[in-house]
């Protein structure tokens, strides 16, 4: 019996790259869902013209049309209900969510961090790494839940930081694996193999550690 595809939102407020790889993934099956709706913050985010070209449902809700977070949150949230979904992909949306917000969809909601959490909570995290000079850097996959960029880690990829690096040149390479990495952790909480219960990311029944699936 083929399971039935999961309907997924995405939340963006760029230029979507992450959001196009998840798009894709559902293209080709490499993911069990389909992307029924995508969102933006910002009415001139390059990620709404790739929903166009993939013939998504798309809509903007600009947060600065809000007088506060609270309404922004209650407009996104009647938006993200409307489309009934059971997965919900924050992909480079630069939109801090109250805990009431999280706490509604709290199991559903996946973000992807441009640091090797718990390194680099935040923004900046390229030039942070360099500064410190680290030797390596990379993205993490996370339960999103009310603590900014504290979820539990579900998956993580790692780049090399070399001593000439600008942060524009890592980023690049960052980019590159959450590319890769991003899709596969979608696709797992499609199939329900990863859960969210008391706050620990669980695979496969297994209790994933600080740094997720096949961390070091």
């Amino acid at each position: 019996m083929v399971a039935t595809p999961k309907r997924i939102v995405i939340l963006v407020s760029g230029n979507g790259s992450n959001a196009q790889a998840i798009i894709d993934g559902c293209s080709r099956e490499s993911i069990q869902g389909t992307v029924v709706k995508l969102i933006s913050n910002v009415p001139t985010a390059f990620a709404l013209k790739r929903a166009a070209q993939a013939n998504i449902p798309s809509s903007c809700i600009d947060h600065k049309a809000f007088e506060n977070r609270g309404a922004f949150d209650l407009a996104l949230a009647k938006e993200i209900d409307d489309a009934k979904p059971d997965v919900i992909v924050l992909a480079g949306f630069m939109r801090v969510l109250s805990g009431e917000f999280v706490e509604k969809y709290l199991g559903k909601l996946l973000n992807i961090h441009p640091s090797l959490l718990p390194k680099y909570h935040g923004l900046n995290t390229h030039q942070r790494a360099i500064d410190n000079k680290d030797s390596e850097h990379g993205t993490s996959v996370h339960f999103v839940t009310p603590e900014v960029d504290g979820g539990p880690v579900i998956l993580q990829a790692k780049v090399p930081v070399f001593e000439d690096d600008t942060a524009d040149e890592l980023a690049e390479r960052v980019l590159v694996q959450e590319h890769k990495i991003y899709p596969l952790v979608v696709n797992w909480l499609c199939k329900e193999r990863i859960v969210l219960t008391n706050m620990k990311a669980f695979f496969d029944g297994q209790k994933l550690p600080e740094r997720g699936y096949a961390s070091d």
